[in-house]
């Protein structure tokens, strides 16, 4: 369902190329591991489960896998990712909407929100969340992706610290939990990698689109998370 239709902001949205790549990079399982760990920390959940930037509903997905008593409700403002959210579990909706915007759902209607590598908005998540509901927020950690340089964007620093400073009017954090491993990606993974992210707004600046083409051998890369997660106060 799109809500958004011509109030999308431009230059926001996954485009259909970056959709893609996410979806093919994902399927070939380079970051299972933090999906598992999504799954496991909101295995409890019961009734609606948000995931606030959802993209292609990937690891919502694995969390209903794993909380059968959960239905999902995918955000995220790419329509083109959301088609595939909507296929992606048979408990899954999904709605386009910008998340810095007020939410189109009511207030503690959600037991637990999901937030991966997309807009935090504190005072919505707080909103929309029952009292003591769980949020769950994954971040790329400083080393993730370390190896390829400035073909992605660089993780900003003190992110963490930054997190719980955003959150802690609405929030207490109750855990942060590492995600990493070392991983050896093909070269067709490797582009698909840098395709997917926020680097991928950006293929034709710093010639990123010519180093890419020019990759021809693996590359063993980081990739590294964090997953910090929070009762609603």
């Amino acid at each position: 369902m799109n809500l958004l239709h011509a109030r999308i902001p431009a230059g926001t949205a996954d485009t259909a190329p970056m959709v893609a790549a996410r979806a093919d990079f994902l399927a070939a399982g380079a970051y299972r591991p933090l999906a598992e760990e999504l799954a496991r920390v909101c295995a409890e959940s019961e009734g609606l489960v948000i995931d606030a930037g959802a993209g292609t509903g990937y690891y919502l997905a694995h969390i209903l896998d794993a909380a059968p008593a959960a239905t999902g409700l995918a955000l995220d403002v790419s329509a083109v990712a959301l088609r595939r959210a909507a296929r992606a579990h048979p408990r899954l909706g999904a709605a386009v909407w910008n998340l810095w915007e007020r939410w189109p759902l009511g207030d503690e209607v959600a037991s637990t929100v999901v937030n991966v590598f997309a807009p935090r908005n504190g005072p919505e998540f707080h909103r929309v969340l029952r009292p003591g509901g769980l949020l769950a927020v994954a971040s790329p950690a400083p080393d993730h992706l370390r190896e390829l340089g400035d073909l992605v964007l660089a993780v900003a620093d003190r992110k963490e610290e930054r997190l719980d400073g955003t959150l802690g009017e609405y929030f207490a954090r109750t855990s942060r939990t590492a995600v990493r491993r070392t991983t050896v990606l093909p070269p067709d993974q490797v582009r698909q990698a840098v395709a997917m992210g926020p680097a991928g707004h950006h293929l034709d600046k710093g010639g990123r689109r010519e180093r890419l083409a020019a990759i021809s051998e693996a590359q063993e890369v980081t990739v590294s998370f964090t997953i910090s997660t929070y009762r609603r106060l």
